[in-house]
């Protein structure tokens, strides 16, 4: 049976699967913090600015358009980012990972 490279910068390290995993923790914690801010932020501006709220856009009120009709595109917006952030740490981290093994 094989064994991994046990060099520090190889991909199958436990030293690269742990920064890779403590940046995608990092970005993990980004995107969600953005989304509590979102949720968050719809009630509190309810409560704070009723009359700013009730507003009419398109028909409906700033609350239901906000979260009836944005809010879904909001959610997709993040999940995009996160997945194209995290192939780029993925690729990132291999490549530097690969540039060691080759040196």
């Amino acid at each position: 049976m094989s064994e991994s490279p046990s060099t520090p910068d190889s991909i199958h390290s436990d030293a690269f699967l742990a920064r890779l995993m403590r940046d995608q923790l990092k970005l993990s914690i980004a995107c969600a913090l953005c989304f509590v801010v979102a949720l968050v932020a719809l009630p509190l501006l309810n409560y704070f600015q009723p009359e700013f709220m009730a507003q009419r856009v398109f028909g409906f009120t700033l609350t239901w358009l906000i979260l009836g009709v944005l809010f879904f595109p909001f959610v997709w917006i993040i999940s995009y980012v996160f997945i194209k952030r995290s192939i780029a740490l993925e690729d990132a981290e291999a490549k530097a990972a690969l540039d060691g093994l080759t040196k």
